[in-house]
């Protein structure tokens, strides 16, 4: 598996793109988040600062704020976010991007109304996915948490039964009511990229692996077993303190190489904090 992470708007800058090249980091996903970190956003800038860097522009991770504006299943948005959507995955995929990962849903959802957000969603990654691979790049949908559609295998493959062209981003601290072990088996080949972090199993928490309680060594092997050699993908920030962490210092580039290596070896973690317990669910 190449290795690689997702960073910010403020983080596709020269000086970020040197340090992720002097640790190893083979590729990149651009995550922009929110609608105001993508309007404007320069791909172009991007492809050449990842050129300069020797590092491939993988993925490019679709906004998915605010929800009400942004929101594939929301009946309401779900046609203006399909055409917003649409424009950025032309311009992702200009400069050679070939995996758009997409949230399904926004939240919270009432359970009355999942059977008509799981339709709209479907309906939207449809259209999204026949874009896609008239460009030649590959929607890939998010596992999400709490009430958001895709919170377990059963709804991810739903989902993904929209279109032949659709697959799986899997993100590791998403799930809440289903093992990890038992997600990888049911969507085995569909995923083709991930959002590697750690959590505690009650909410998601993008902590560095070896934070939380996840079975790395498990999962490894879980995902070679049916065939995954995408990227491992880190998603979470480099801050010290948290509300839900507390580490020794900032995380480096370099922390997740070693962590990388580490798992990949089946070595001991290094870890330069832990989570907090008992933390509430949100939002």
């Amino acid at each position: 598996m190449k290795l690689g992470i997702s960073l910010g708007r403020p983080n596709i800058n020269a000086d970020t793109f040197k340090k992720c090249r002097n640790a190893g980091i083979d590729g990149i996903e651009i995550s922009l988040g929110a609608k105001e970190n993508a309007d404007g956003f320069d791909f172009l800038a991007a492809k050449a600062l990842a050129d300069e860097y020797d590092l491939e522009l993988h993925s490019f991770h679709l906004p998915f704020l605010p929800f009400n504006l942004i929101d594939v299943s929301a009946p309401a948005v779900a046609e203006s976010s399909v055409e917003y959507l649409s424009a950025l995955i032309e311009k992702a995929t200009d400069v050679g991007i070939k995996t758009i990962v997409i949230h399904p849903s926004g939240e919270p959802i009432a359970e009355e109304d999942r059977p008509v957000r799981m339709a709209t969603a479907k309906k939207s990654l449809c259209a999204l996915a026949d874009l896609a691979s008239s460009l030649g790049a590959t929607i890939a949908v998010e596992d999400l948490p709490r009430t958001c559609l895709g919170r377990n295998s059963d709804d991810i493959l739903d989902l993904i039964s929209a279109h032949p062209a659709l697959r799986v981003c899997f993100d590791t601290n998403h799930l809440l009511n289903e093992s990890i072990h038992d997600f990888i088996m049911k969507v085995e080949a569909s995923t083709v990229t991930t959002h590697v972090s750690d959590y505690d199993a009650i909410n998601e928490r993008h902590w560095l692996a070896g934070e939380g309680v996840i079975d790395w060594k498990s999962l490894k092997n879980d995902l070679l077993s049916v065939g995954y050699d995408g990227y491992w993908l880190y998603e979470l920030g480099l801050s010290k303190d948290s509300n839900t962490i507390t580490r020794d210092r900032c995380l480096t580039y370099d922390d997740f190489r070693r962590n990388y290596d580490e798992i990949m070896a089946d070595k001991p973690i290094t870890t330069v904090g832990k989570g907090k317990k008992d933390l509430p669910m949100f939002p």
